[in-house]
Protein backbone atom coordinates (compact mmCIF):
# COMPACT_ATOMS: atom_id res chain seq x y z
CA UNK A 1 0.00 0.00 0.00
CA UNK A 2 1.33 3.41 -0.94
CA UNK A 3 0.49 6.66 0.79
CA UNK A 4 1.12 10.21 -0.30
CA UNK A 5 3.80 12.35 1.25
CA UNK A 6 1.13 14.65 2.69
CA UNK A 7 -0.61 11.72 4.38
CA UNK A 8 2.71 10.49 5.75
CA UNK A 9 3.53 13.92 7.17
CA UNK A 10 0.04 14.21 8.71
CA UNK A 11 0.36 10.79 10.34
CA UNK A 12 3.85 11.63 11.59
CA UNK A 13 2.65 14.90 13.06
CA UNK A 14 -0.46 13.37 14.64
CA UNK A 15 1.36 10.44 16.23
CA UNK A 16 4.17 12.69 17.44
CA UNK A 17 1.75 15.12 19.09
CA UNK A 18 -0.36 12.33 20.62
CA UNK A 19 2.76 10.54 21.89
CA UNK A 20 4.01 13.78 23.47
CA UNK A 21 0.65 14.31 25.21
CA UNK A 22 0.48 10.75 26.54
CA UNK A 23 4.15 10.95 27.59
CA UNK A 24 3.43 14.15 29.52
CA UNK A 25 0.50 12.46 31.31
CA UNK A 26 2.66 9.44 32.12
CA UNK A 27 5.55 11.59 33.34
CA UNK A 28 3.25 13.64 35.58
CA UNK A 29 1.61 10.52 37.01
CA UNK A 30 4.94 8.81 37.60
CA UNK A 31 6.46 11.88 39.25
CA UNK A 32 3.39 12.03 41.50
CA UNK A 33 3.83 8.36 42.43
CA UNK A 34 7.51 8.94 43.13
CA UNK A 35 6.80 11.97 45.32
CA UNK A 36 4.25 9.99 47.34
CA UNK A 37 6.20 6.76 47.77
CA UNK A 38 9.83 7.42 46.84
CA UNK A 39 9.63 5.16 43.77
CA UNK A 40 8.07 5.62 40.35
CA UNK A 41 7.50 3.01 37.70
CA UNK A 42 10.31 4.56 35.65
CA UNK A 43 12.70 3.76 38.51
CA UNK A 44 12.07 0.05 38.00
CA UNK A 45 13.77 0.19 34.62
CA UNK A 46 17.17 0.51 36.28
CA UNK A 47 16.74 -2.25 38.86
CA UNK A 48 18.93 -5.32 38.51
CA UNK A 49 18.14 -7.26 41.69
CA UNK A 50 15.05 -8.72 43.30
CA UNK A 51 15.80 -6.76 46.48
CA UNK A 52 15.50 -3.43 44.65
CA UNK A 53 12.12 -4.41 43.25
CA UNK A 54 10.95 -5.62 46.65
CA UNK A 55 11.88 -2.30 48.28
CA UNK A 56 9.88 -0.42 45.68
CA UNK A 57 6.88 -2.73 46.00
CA UNK A 58 6.96 -2.46 49.79
CA UNK A 59 6.81 1.33 49.45
CA UNK A 60 3.66 0.96 47.36
CA UNK A 61 0.69 0.13 49.56
CA UNK A 62 -2.43 -0.85 47.63
CA UNK A 63 -3.31 2.73 46.64
CA UNK A 64 0.15 3.36 45.21
CA UNK A 65 0.15 -0.04 43.52
CA UNK A 66 -3.03 1.04 41.72
CA UNK A 67 -1.20 4.20 40.61
CA UNK A 68 1.67 2.06 39.35
CA UNK A 69 -0.80 -0.11 37.44
CA UNK A 70 -2.32 3.04 35.93
CA UNK A 71 1.16 4.12 34.82
CA UNK A 72 1.78 0.78 33.17
CA UNK A 73 -1.59 1.07 31.41
CA UNK A 74 -0.79 4.56 30.13
CA UNK A 75 2.60 3.27 28.99
CA UNK A 76 0.81 0.59 26.94
CA UNK A 77 -1.13 3.42 25.30
CA UNK A 78 2.12 5.28 24.62
CA UNK A 79 3.91 2.34 23.01
CA UNK A 80 2.05 2.20 19.67
CA UNK A 81 2.09 5.98 19.46
CA UNK A 82 5.84 6.37 19.81
CA UNK A 83 6.46 3.31 17.63
CA UNK A 84 4.33 4.81 14.86
CA UNK A 85 5.82 8.30 15.25
CA UNK A 86 9.37 6.94 15.08
CA UNK A 87 8.50 4.59 12.20
CA UNK A 88 7.04 7.47 10.18
CA UNK A 89 10.13 9.48 11.13
CA UNK A 90 12.30 6.78 9.61
CA UNK A 91 10.32 6.80 6.39
CA UNK A 92 10.45 10.60 6.16
CA UNK A 93 14.20 10.59 6.85
CA UNK A 94 14.67 7.89 4.24
CA UNK A 95 12.71 9.83 1.63
CA UNK A 96 14.56 13.04 2.49
CA UNK A 97 18.11 11.72 2.54
CA UNK A 98 17.98 8.61 0.34
CA UNK A 99 15.29 9.08 -2.33
CA UNK A 100 16.96 6.62 -4.71
CA UNK A 101 17.70 2.92 -4.16
CA UNK A 102 20.99 2.24 -2.44
CA UNK A 103 22.66 1.19 0.76
CA UNK A 104 21.62 4.25 2.80
CA UNK A 105 17.98 3.76 1.78
CA UNK A 106 18.08 0.10 2.86
CA UNK A 107 19.71 1.03 6.17
CA UNK A 108 17.12 3.73 6.91
CA UNK A 109 14.31 1.34 5.99
CA UNK A 110 15.63 -1.24 8.45
CA UNK A 111 16.19 1.38 11.14
CA UNK A 112 12.56 2.50 10.79
CA UNK A 113 11.52 -0.91 12.17
CA UNK A 114 13.76 -0.66 15.25
CA UNK A 115 11.32 1.50 17.28
CA UNK A 116 8.57 -1.04 16.63
CA UNK A 117 10.79 -3.70 18.18
CA UNK A 118 11.47 -1.27 21.04
CA UNK A 119 7.75 -0.89 21.72
CA UNK A 120 7.39 -4.68 21.81
CA UNK A 121 10.29 -4.88 24.26
CA UNK A 122 8.63 -2.14 26.33
CA UNK A 123 5.46 -4.24 26.48
CA UNK A 124 7.42 -7.28 27.65
CA UNK A 125 9.27 -5.17 30.22
CA UNK A 126 6.01 -3.79 31.66
CA UNK A 127 4.44 -7.24 31.77
CA UNK A 128 7.46 -8.60 33.63
CA UNK A 129 7.44 -5.75 36.14
CA UNK A 130 3.73 -6.16 36.76
CA UNK A 131 4.18 -9.89 37.25
CA UNK A 132 7.03 -9.17 39.68
CA UNK A 133 4.65 -7.06 41.74
CA UNK A 134 2.02 -9.81 41.82
CA UNK A 135 4.30 -12.78 42.38
CA UNK A 136 7.81 -13.55 43.43
CA UNK A 137 10.91 -12.81 41.45
CA UNK A 138 14.56 -13.73 41.40
CA UNK A 139 17.73 -11.85 40.67
CA UNK A 140 18.01 -13.59 37.30
CA UNK A 141 14.50 -12.41 36.33
CA UNK A 142 15.41 -8.89 37.46
CA UNK A 143 18.50 -8.98 35.26
CA UNK A 144 16.41 -10.19 32.31
CA UNK A 145 14.06 -7.25 32.84
CA UNK A 146 17.04 -4.87 32.97
CA UNK A 147 18.44 -6.32 29.74
CA UNK A 148 15.07 -5.89 28.03
CA UNK A 149 14.85 -2.34 29.36
CA UNK A 150 18.31 -1.48 28.04
CA UNK A 151 17.47 -2.90 24.60
CA UNK A 152 14.23 -0.90 24.60
CA UNK A 153 16.15 2.30 25.35
CA UNK A 154 18.55 1.63 22.47
CA UNK A 155 15.53 1.30 20.17
CA UNK A 156 14.04 4.54 21.54
CA UNK A 157 17.35 6.37 20.96
CA UNK A 158 17.34 5.10 17.38
CA UNK A 159 13.78 6.37 17.07
CA UNK A 160 14.75 9.79 18.41
CA UNK A 161 17.60 9.98 15.91
CA UNK A 162 15.15 9.09 13.13
CA UNK A 163 12.75 11.76 14.41
CA UNK A 164 15.52 14.36 14.25
CA UNK A 165 16.39 13.11 10.78
CA UNK A 166 12.76 13.52 9.71
CA UNK A 167 12.72 17.02 11.14
CA UNK A 168 15.87 17.90 9.19
CA UNK A 169 14.48 16.33 6.03
CA UNK A 170 11.26 18.36 6.38
CA UNK A 171 13.29 21.54 6.95
CA UNK A 172 15.42 20.80 3.90
CA UNK A 173 12.28 20.17 1.81
CA UNK A 174 10.72 23.48 2.92
CA UNK A 175 13.96 25.30 2.09
CA UNK A 176 14.00 23.75 -1.40
CA UNK A 177 10.36 24.77 -1.93
CA UNK A 178 11.13 28.38 -0.92
CA UNK A 179 14.10 28.47 -3.31
CA UNK A 180 12.09 27.11 -6.21
CA UNK A 181 9.29 29.65 -5.54
CA UNK A 182 11.85 32.45 -5.43
CA UNK A 183 13.42 31.23 -8.69
CA UNK A 184 10.02 31.07 -10.37
CA UNK A 185 9.25 34.61 -9.19
CA UNK A 186 12.57 35.84 -10.60
CA UNK A 187 11.96 34.07 -13.95
CA UNK A 188 8.45 35.47 -14.38
CA UNK A 189 9.52 38.96 -13.36
CA UNK A 190 7.38 41.75 -11.87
Amino acid sequence: MRITKQTLVRRWTATTVLAAIVLAILAWSDLRLKSLSGYGTADLQGFSTAAEYKRAFMAWPSLYAVRAGFNWGVDYLLMPLYAAAFFYSGILAREGFAPRPGRLRRILTMLAAVPIAGALLDAVENALQFSFMLSGLTDSLARIALTISNAKWVAIYVGMALWLGALLARQQERHQQRLSRANRAIETGP
